[in-house]
């Protein structure tokens, strides 16, 4: 059972938690309630496709969110093999929001990171509530130049709200250690793919997420801002970021429509979090695949459809009238 029950799934939990004791009684009452439990089962089938098929985007972010969910290490763990974790950005510290190292997929050695957030209020605290520093783009920028370096393809793993906002960020320039890395990985001369697991959020995703193939989860979001910020400053409240998340088209079908992403990675039904194996195993398809074809490219190929790629993003109008 989920322990952690996101408001709109409360009424399967309920059904659930009925069917389990009317299960309990028949064993201990030795009454024959077949019938009753499979009446049980069609509802809860039911009332899961009317859930889970009709999410609207503000219920995709609180999956997106959900503390069940599996996270980079988790992939990296069982998506991945032989991960060795490499540490640092030789600058100043290594920040534990954004682990990566060696690791291997399907055929390919690569080199991987990652944000990693915590299960728990101790874990949060080690690794900042997936918010890095700019000790941490700095160490994906080594690693990337590693990656270039040995020819190895670089995968990248995004779940963040967004880069930390601290005092001691901006101190270490946490702005020019993100525009830093958007400029290398456009010129990266090795596969890059990026997949956003759960959270993709402003410009701590976007150091990152620069890739010559975007994935996106199927229940995960990737936004300019959050649902909650984006309410404030429209609406003034946090109360309106169901609005918000609507009118910001951050859901995985939405950003694939607008090009943003290239590819939606299928999640287990009623999300990741549901069933971990399941997502891993749809992950490592999807990233293996991928790089199957970029491998195949040449440089000069990889840079240019790279470059075109991100040209094709957005629209533009000549017609305007200027008053």
């Amino acid at each position: 059972m989920n322990l952690h029950p996101l408001e709109f799934e409360k009424p399967i939990i309920e059904l659930e938690a009925k069917l389990a004791e009317l299960r309990q009684h028949s064993r201990a009452n030795d009454i024959n309630l077949d019938s009753e439990v499979r009446r049980m089962e069609v509802k809860i089938e039911e009332t899961k496709r009317s859930v889970y098929e009709n999410l609207t985007a503000w219920e995709r972010v609180q999956i997106a969110r959900h503390p069940s969910r599996p996270y980079s290490l988790d992939y990296l763990q069982f998506a991945f093999s032989d991960f060795i974790e490499l540490h640092g950005d030789r600058l100043f510290a290594d920040d534990r929001a954004m682990p990566g190292g060696l690791a291997s997929i399907g055929d390919h050695r690569c080199v991987v990171v990652g944000h990693q957030k915590g299960r728990d209020l101790k874990e949060n605290i080690k690794r900042n509530f997936g918010c890095a520093n700019p000790e941490g783009y700095r160490k994906a920028l080594r690693l990337m130049k590693m990656a270039e370096k040995f020819t190895l393809p670089f995968v990248a793993l995004i779940d963040t709200p967004g880069a930390y906002p601290g005092i001691g960020s901006e101190e270490r320039h946490i702005s020019e250690a993100i525009a830093v890395n958007l400029r290398e990985m456009m010129v990266l001369e090795t596969p890059i793919v990026s997949v956003v697991i759960g959270e993709g959020g402003s410009g701590g995703a976007l150091g990152i997420g620069v890739a010559d193939r975007v994935l996106i989860l199927e229940n995960a979001y990737y936004s300019v801002i959050s649902p909650e910020g984006c309410a404030a400053i429209l609406w003034k409240h946090r109360k309106h970021a169901p609005e918000a998340a609507a009118a910001l088209k951050l859901t995985a079908r939405d950003l694939l429509d607008l090009k943003i992403v290239d590819e939606i990675v299928p999640e287990p039904f009623g999300g990741a979090h549901h069933d971990h194996p399941a997502a891993i195993e749809s992950l490592a398809a999807a990233v293996t695949r991928n790089l199957d074809e970029l491998s195949q490219l040449s440089k000069d190929e990889l840079l240019a459809q790279r470059y075109a790629k991100f040209r094709r993003i957005g629209e533009f109008a000549d017609d305007m009238v200027m008053g």
